[in-house]
């Protein structure tokens, strides 16, 4: 895995998580739409006395509960880039990676924090890429 992968793991993850959380919010809204009654004749073997809410709901807890896992591993995981992040010589190149990778900064918030032109601060980003070691991680890894 080469370091601009394993930095950006975080950042995959999170997306991961924010698209859980939208599901759950689109779970939630169809948890309170009523269904239309069928008036139709419908000739069913098996009958489920479980009301369509519930079975969202039941849905929504489980998702909630692969949410709480993902979030945990988020956690860990930054708290492990931001540890190998530290082990980096340069002060500012620990400042730039910090503040893209575990502070998910956008390059335009990075340019005026640290006050270098696009150029310049790109030119930073590639040498702490290049000193910049992928631990052997115990965190790290992508979750299911």
């Amino acid at each position: 895995m080469t370091p601009k992968e394993y930095l950006k793991q975080a950042d995959r993850l999170n997306e991961r998580i924010n698209s859980l959380l939208t599901e759950v919010d689109e779970l939630r809204a169809l948890s309170f739409s009523v269904p239309t009654t069928r008036f139709r004749e419908r000739v069913q073997t098996t009958r489920s006395n479980e009301a369509s809410f519930v079975r969202c709901l039941t849905k929504i807890a489980k998702l909630e509960d692969k949410i709480n896992k993902e979030i945990d591993h988020l956690i860990d995981l930054k708290i492990e880039i931001g540890e190998a992040i530290e082990r980096v010589n340069n002060t500012e190149e620990r400042i730039l990676l910090r503040y893209r990778y575990v502070n998910s900064y956008s390059w335009d918030k990075i340019y005026v924090l640290m006050n270098r032109s696009k150029s310049g601060t790109h030119r930073i980003h590639s040498q702490a890429l290049h000193h910049f070691q992928v631990p052997n991680s115990k965190v790290g890894t992508q979750m299911d």
